[in-house]
């Protein structure tokens, strides 16, 4: 067994459907994950854009997600703290939790959501960002899944 990451929203490789992008609902997709490594304590999720023309984008940081979880629901919220422990950060939109692809016109990014399996929960507070939560995560990584979309304007 390995630990996977998938979306139902759209195939691994394939274009990110509209609704999930600046330029529809700016929705985050449903993701969901199985086969966690034994000793799991927490899970964080980090989604960015590495073709961003100003270097690598960030579009979510969310970690201290409970270690029964199998899923991010379709539309996560966008709230700093949920009543499970979860804890999003900020990303590059110097916002709280998800905010889709956004790229300037011209060829598709790719954007890549990065699926961490972890020894313990992070003492980190809300708003954190992916350099914060990544230091954090330093030696704690017991297994990492991702699940890759692209889209273009």
């Amino acid at each position: 067994m390995s630990f996977v990451l998938r979306s139902p929203d759209f195939v691994s490789g394939g274009d990110i459907p509209n609704r999930f992008t600046c330029s529809g609902e700016d929705r985050s997709p449903m993701l969901e994950w199985k086969d966690a490594p034994t000793g799991t304590e927490s899970f964080a999720l980090i989604a960015d854009d590495p073709d961003a023309p100003a270097g690598t984008w960030v579009h979510w940081v969310i970690f201290n997600i409970p270690k029964d979880a199998r899923s991010l629901h379709g539309g996560f919220e966008r709230t700093e703290q949920l009543a499970d422990g979860t804890r999003q950060g900020q990303n590059d939109f110097r916002k709280i939790g998800y905010n889709g692809p956004c790229p300037p016109p011209g060829r598709p990014h790719r954007y890549f959501f990065k699926l961490y399996a972890l020894n313990a929960k992070l003492s980190l507070n809300p708003g954190a960002t992916k350099g914060s939560v990544e230091q954090a995560m330093q030696g704690r990584v017991l297994g990492h899944a991702e699940w890759m979309g692209t889209y273009g304007r």
